[in-house]
């Protein structure tokens, strides 16, 4: 008895009132300010890239990122709202594992980063190469009884392509969209673009491509 008066009736309008007022206090926040969390799948933006050097990874992962804030906030948030950082700076050719932590993402300043997957990104780069590849056109189509193509034009005849270097040695030449010539009797011009089929290898300034396809007679070219 003397233990329940001591520590229980002790004291107990002023314990009431502090329950009053801190169910109060629960109560009267908002759920909209209650915390919560969610997970956002955010871009990782590279900084200081050096000039002649290229990502020759054939993947470049994003990061998921757990943020914690009011619900409201977290309601709202977009993917564009946050993104992580990789400083590039001084990064050579080779393979190189960069850490990915919290103090890397940028987010609203309301959110709390609290997780960053993956913690770190293994990236390969290569010395960036420019060149020269010549241009095939791919011509298709159906063509009159006794009639066959005699040349196929190209302007440009060549493009300039972009990349890692090790990719772009291994391109020997870039390729038109397929060019429908069905139809033509005699000379027709065709605008189409070109394309390489390695994705990490770029072309440099493209333009209209002009594919002249020159018409024959079946086994004109025999009898010259």
């Amino acid at each position: 008895m003397n233990f329940f008066r001591r520590y229980v009736l002790h004291n107990l309008p002023l314990k009431l009132l502090s329950l009053v007022l801190a169910v109060g206090l629960w109560l009267a926040i908002s759920p909209d300010e209650r915390p919560a969390e969610v997970a956002v799948r955010a871009p990782i933006v590279f900084q200081n890239v050096p000039y002649d050097l290229e990502i020759s990874s054939e993947s470049i992962p994003e990061a998921q990122i757990r943020v914690r804030g009011p619900e409201r906030l977290i309601r709202q948030i977009r993917s564009s709202d946050i993104h992580a950082e990789i400083n590039l700076q001084g990064a050579k050719p080779g393979e190189r594992t960069f850490d990915l932590t919290s103090e890397q993402v940028r987010h609203p300043h309301e959110l709390l980063v609290v997780q960053v997957v993956p913690g770190q990104v293994r990236l390969d780069f290569d010395t960036r190469l420019i060149r020269e590849v010549e241009i095939r056109p791919r011509v298709i189509g159906i063509f009159v009884e006794g009639e066959q193509i005699a040349k196929v034009e190209v302007d440009p005849a060549r493009i300039t392509i972009s990349g890692p270097k090790q990719h772009v040695e291994r391109v020997d030449s870039a390729t038109t969209d397929p060019v429908d010539a069905s139809g033509t009797m005699t000379r027709a011009t065709f605008v189409t673009n070109v394309y390489v089929s390695d994705p990490l290898v770029q072309v440099v300034r493209p333009v209209p491509i002009h594919v002249t396809v020159t018409m024959e007679k079946a086994g004109e070219t025999q009898a010259h």
